[in-house]
């Protein structure tokens, strides 16, 4: 029988112990990585409300069309074509 050769608690603390002080000793190769903080330069949004409306089916189809022709979401057509009608109407009442 061949017996491995055992270590002993305090090898064991040397060991870990010379790994601990190579460690603090030593500087990292690689380089470290500086975070900087984005800056918020978009403007605040407006404060949003829901709004559900029912709509023809033809006139639903329509928009979605606009919107996969043009990329612009239902949300942004539904706000630009608000925005215009009233802005129309308060031409029209001056």
């Amino acid at each position: 029988m061949v017996f491995k050769e055992r270590f002993t608690m305090t090898d064991y603390k040397d060991k870990l112990g010379g790994l601990a002080d190579k460690l603090k000793n030593d500087k990292p190769k690689t380089p470290i990585q500086e975070v900087h903080p984005i800056r918020q330069s978009a403007p605040l949004k407006e404060e949003e409300a829901q709004l559900n409306v029912w709509i023809p089916k033809a006139l639903l189809k329509r928009v979605k069309s606009y919107g996969v022709e043009y990329d612009t979401s239902l949300k942004d057509i539904s706000i630009d074509a608000l925005k215009f009608f009233l802005d129309a109407k308060l031409k029209k009442s001056i």
